[in-house]
């Protein structure tokens, strides 16, 4: 996109297609991301067709701002809230217990949520046309994630809408995802954020994150 026109079209043209109940692949801060409506089952359900993955793997929802957290999830420990003020936007994904009255199906969640608030001006602009997206990597199951808009429609154009496309990410790795269900967070995987940069955040507060491998 080279012009402010262009990018605020392409935008739109996302966010009208979310709203449409279709899939769009969109830049994110780590690599491009498949989109659909994360309050649409119908949508959800298709994101995870066009991949090729099953309910058991359910996508992680992307927001636009840190109190969106607390409509999505409940029981949030304080030292989550610590990890999301330093690291949020960015690339740290946290797991906690969705809200029991969310009227949502990601899948096979097991009553939680894994939620990012991605650093990606053009991701964020869609988000706050959209409301939370349930966004995964933009490629097919089993292939490397998608760095660029083109590889994404290699994979994935015949399932998407709308491609916003920003060149490359800058992000060579995915976010780190951390289990924040429990007294004390747990790695379920370790990415763009190192083990030691969230526990230094931790210390303050006596906690810390362990990492089971």
């Amino acid at each position: 996109m080279t012009t402010t026109d262009e990018r605020e079209a392409a935008i739109e043209a996302a966010a009208m297609a979310i709203r449409q109940g279709r899939l769009i692949v969109l830049p994110t801060d780590t690599v491009y991301g498949i989109a659909a409506d994360a309050f649409s089952p119908e949508a959800v359900q298709s994101l995870l067709a066009a991949k090729g993955r099953g309910r058991e793997m359910p996508p992680p929802v992307l927001v636009s701002a840190p109190t969106t957290l607390d409509a999505l999830a409940i029981g949030i420990p304080d030292y989550a809230r610590a990890l999301v003020e330093e690291f949020w936007p960015g690339a740290l994904t946290i797991v906690c217990r969705q809200q029991s009255s969310l009227q949502w199906d990601l899948g096979e969640t097991r009553g939680t949520v894994a939620v990012r608030m991605p650093d990606d001006e053009i991701a964020l602009a869609v988000l706050e046309r959209t409301g939370p997206l349930a966004v995964s990597s933009a490629n097919l199951s089993g292939r490397p994630a998608a760095r660029t808009a083109d590889e994404a429609e290699s994979m994935l154009g015949a399932s998407v809408e709308v491609i916003v496309d920003s060149g490359a990410t800058l992000g060579a790795d995915a976010s780190t995802i951390v289990d924040c269900t429990g007294s004390e967070g747990r790695i379920l995987r370790l990415g763009a954020i190192s083990l030691d940069a969230l526990n230094a955040v931790l210390e303050p507060l006596g906690s810390r994150i362990t990492d089971d491998d």
